[in-house]
Order: C-alpha cells, then sequence, then structure tokens
C-alpha cells in the first residue's frame, strides 16, 4: 500500500531515468527538443512510478491559470445546471474548464469554494451570489483575481455583472395573468434575502397597480423548491374558495410544480380553470409537468456564456472596463394559464 507515500517527482523520475530535470520537462512540454531513445526512456520511468504532472504549478510558473471557478446558489435547481453548461462551452473553445461549486444557498458554503478557488489562484470566479456581503469577493478581486457577478445587476464599478432584467420579468408574468381575465393575483416566492425574489414581486405589483379590481397578496416561502411550492399549495388548497386567488405567480419553476402537485392531489382545484399559474425560467420540467407549465424564459446557457466571455475580456485586456449585460425575459404561454 502506498498510503502516506509522497506523490512521485520530477526529480524522481530524473534520477530513474538518469537524466537532467530539463530533459524530463522537454519530455513533457516539448518532445521534439528530445532525441527519441531518451523519451521512451523517460517516458517507461513515468508511466512505471506514476508520475502526475503538476497543471496547477505549471499554469501559475507560466503566469496563467486554465481553471474557472463558478459557484451558483442552488444546483438543484436546473436553471444555475443550464448556466453552468453555457460556461462550459465557452470555456472549451478557450482551451479552459469549469469547476462547479454548489453553494446550496448556504453563505457558510459559497465562502468555502471562494476560499478554495483563491488557494488553487483559478483564473477567474464566475459567481451567483448569497446576499449583499462583497468581504469574500473583495478579498479575490485585492489578490488579482476578476471576479464576474452572475444573475445579479452590479452596483459597483468593480465588478462586471450580467443578469435579466427580473422586475421586466414579474411584470410579464401578472400581465399575462391579468389578460386572461384573472383578478386576485397570488405571488409565491422567498426568501426575501435574494434580489431575484424582491425583483420578480416588483414587477408584480407594477403589474396590477391601475388594473380595476386587480389585487396581489403574497404568500412567503422558505427556499425556492419544489417541497415549499407543495407546502404553500395546500395552503392556497385549504383556504375558502371565495378567499382563494384565482391565478399565481410563482418565483420559480420548481416552486410552480410544488404547487401544480398540491392542487392535483386536492382535486378539487384545477389549473387553469380555478387556478391559473405561471412560472419563471423555462426549465425542460415546465414543459412535462402535469399541466404544461407557463413561464419566464431566462436564457440561462447565454447566462453562462456571456460569463466566461466578459472574464476573458478582463483577464487579457488590463484596460477592460468594468460593464453590465442585461438580458430582457421572454414570456412562454402553455396550458396552465389558459383563458376560462
Amino acid at each position: 500500500m502506498n498510503r502516506g507515500r509522497p506523490p512521485v517527482s520530477i526529480k524522481d523520475v530524473a534520477r530513474h531515468a538518469n537524466v537532467s530535470i530539463g530533459t524530463v520537462s522537454n519530455v513533457l512540454n516539448r518532445p521534439e527538443m528530445v532525441s527519441e531513445d531518451r523519451r521512451r526512456r523517460v517516458t517507461q520511468v513515468i508511466e512505471e512510478l506514476g508520475y502526475v504532472r503538476n497543471d496547477v504549478a505549471r499554469q501559475l510558473k507560466a503566469g496563467q491559470s486554465l481553471t474557472v471557478g463558478l459557484v451558483v446558489q442552488d444546483s438543484a435547481n436546473p436553471f444555475y445546471n443550464e448556466i453552468a453548461l453555457g460556461a462550459e462551452a465557452a470555456a472549451e473553445k478557450l482551451g479552459q474548464a469549469v469547476i462547479l461549486g454548489n453553494a446550496g444557498l448556504s453563505p457558510a458554503r459559497e465562502g468555502l469554494y471562494l476560499d478554495l478557488f483563491q488557494e488553487q489562484r483559478v483564473r477567474g470566479v464566475l459567481i451567483t451570489p448569497q446576499s449583499a456581503d462583497r468581504a469574500r469577493i473583495d478579498t479575490l478581486r485585492s489578490r488579482g483575481i476578476p471576479v464576474i457577478l452572475v444573475d445579479e445587476h452590479a452596483s459597483s464599478s468593480l465588478y462586471c455583472s450580467l443578469a435579466v432584467d427580473d422586475i421586466e420579468g414579474g411584470r410579464l408574468a401578472v400581465e399575462h395573468l391579468l389578460s386572461t381575465g384573472r383578478r386576485r393575483i397570488a405571488f409565491v416566492g422567498g426568501p426575501d434575502s435574494l434580489h431575484q425574489v424582491r425583483d420578480r414581486r416588483t414587477g408584480a405589483h407594477r403589474a396590477v397597480q391601475g388594473v380595476p379590481g386587480a389585487s396581489l397578496e403574497g404568500f412567503a416561502s422558505e427556499a425556492l423548491t419544489v417541497l415549499e411550492g407543495r407546502r404553500i399549495g395546500e395552503q392556497i388548497a385549504d383556504l375558502p374558495q371565495d378567499r382563494r386567488p384565482d391565478a399565481v405567480f410563482a418565483a420559480n419553476d420548481l416552486v410552480a410544480i410544488g404547487l401544480l402537485q398540491a392542487f392535483a392531489f386536492h382535486r378539487r382545484i384545477r389549473v387553469p380553470e380555478d387556478i391559473a399559474l405561471i412560472g419563471y425560467d423555462d426549465i425542460d420540467f415546465a414543459t412535462s409537468a402535469i399541466v404544461p407549465l407557463s413561464s419566464i424564459r431566462q436564457p440561462a446557457r447565454l447566462i453562462g456564456r456571456t460569463a466566461v466571455e466578459l472574464l476573458e475580456d478582463e483577464t487579457t485586456d488590463p484596460e477592460h472596463r468594468h460593464r453590465h449585460v442585461s438580458f430582457q425575459p421572454e414570456l412562454v404561454v402553455r396550458d396552465s394559464t389558459g383563458a376560462r
């Protein structure tokens, strides 16, 4: 067993192959500069000893890393996985790799990933922040690691950022519900510490203002999950019929799917006949729900690709100016908001 045995170094390879360290380095990086006999000998020793090159150290010595760190709020939400896929595709074209860190809606875990990426001296960090606290992010930047804020409107000139206009998205969602004749609208989402939730609710409020008989009631969830959607859906289903909303805007599709399940389990609540329902993000599951779900689409993969492009601009251009890229949401209508 090799438990506790230090890793094989390039010096070990050179000693066993009876060549210089420079020769081993050339075999690894510039094999055309080494004779076939020596190249074969060094390669054989590498295989026998199980030597693994330290790419992190090599990249740092060259003054650059080919690794990008990505920290998302919650990888259980397919929206963030789509962002990661977009980022990976863009990074691959640049010969880079993305390491994904799932904060799981935990600021402490987010901090652990930021510390890890700092220790690894990654090329840069893409992050969907948990809160307005920027202390750890500021530390990364002060140590020469650029940071791109994803799904966030940066309030500082220190960072590039990109996000969808969630206020507009909230307005689109509720205006659509109002257009189907609904007037008692419920907004389901939380926690309020997430700016996405606050912005979507703000847009919803703007939509009902000035519409005769229209109202907006809030139902706070502890998280944007299917289980929380189901819990609040059961609360709504237990309300007397004359107090129930006739439409619900869920802060994301996972919550909307949970609501849909709760309504289906009770069976006495039909979607959209009794309650119209719209979500947010337009994840793949929206189309395959019990009732295909209307939603507000965000261009998740484009967001991921653009984040990597912003990072590359900042990394390669010393005169790069920080900027914010805003994307517009899109209404996608399906069966869950059908007219009465």
